[in-house]
């Protein structure tokens, strides 16, 4: 455990958030639930929401523009089957210490990726997510790469926010 903690807990009821789940719903490309006991919260510089005391969702900044998105436990929950890179063996155990995720390591890449989305990284034997991430290059180009960095890793398990004390 990491002995931080996360700060400025605030219950919050759905309607408060609704803009929340049309974002992550807009992202998925399906409908998210976000029942349980609902909570923003702040967390070494990033606002997060809680769902039963879980941090499942992410407010980050990508291309100057503020949204939310899912962390690994909100990947795992609401089984996201889009913007995705599946990666080999060799690239988890760096990926897993919060390197940028190279174009050499992946395998397959979805096709619906361009630069500067907001993507998630997965094992590409048991499907699992690893990380999340920027991508540095299109979802095609991803699968072509040899060498330098596809993905900008953002949060990864074994990170402060997945090793959080709830």
């Amino acid at each position: 455990m990491t002995g931080k903690k996360i700060r400025r807990r605030t219950p919050v009821r759905l309607k408060q958030i609704k803009n929340v789940a049309n974002e992550l719903s807009y992202w998925t490309n399906s409908s998210v639930n976000l029942d349980g006991f609902l909570e923003q919260a702040h967390f070494q510089g990033v606002d997060l929401i809680l769902i039963d005391r879980a941090p499942m969702v992410m407010k980050i900044e990508i291309r100057g523009k503020w949204s939310w998105y899912p962390t690994i436990r909100g990947i795992k929950k609401w089984e996201v089957e889009r913007f995705w890179v599946a990666v080999d063996d060799g690239a988890i155990p760096f990926l897993k210490n919060g390197a940028d995720c190279m174009g050499a390591g992946i395998h397959i890449a979805d096709p619906e990726i361009d630069l500067g989305d907001f993507v998630w990284i997965r094992d590409q034997e048991t499907g699992d997510p690893i990380a999340t991430g920027i991508a540095l290059s299109d979802g095609e180009e991803m699968m072509k790469m040899t060498n330098g960095k596809a993905i900008q890793t953002i949060h990864w398990i074994g990170d402060d926010l997945w090793s959080i004390e709830l």
